[in-house]
């Protein structure tokens, strides 16, 4: 299981998702991987998952078969991202 944020660093969000990060490791003990959405990696992943929201939080099985997807604000609980965090 993979479970990523897609959101840009300089935008009026990213507040927001640094706080949600940090309160999840916190919680959890677990980190969530950040993808860049204009990085050529994060692009493609944007393309095949049709990231067009940031930020958007995305969970995929080990086969890449998206799980689920939290798009834009506000974002999800920690309780409901924490389930697909291994």
């Amino acid at each position: 299981m993979r479970t990523f944020v897609v959101y840009k660093t300089e935008s009026d969000h990213a507040r927001a998702v640094m706080t949600f990060m940090d309160d999840f490791m916190r919680q959890t003990g677990k980190k969530i991987e950040v993808v860049n959405p204009e990085s050529p990696d994060g692009s493609q992943t944007c393309q095949v998952y049709d990231i067009v929201e940031y930020p958007s939080i995305v969970a995929i099985d080990n086969n890449g078969v998206l799980q689920n997807i939290w798009r834009g604000l506000p974002l999800p609980t920690i309780s409901e991202v924490s389930y697909y965090v291994r």
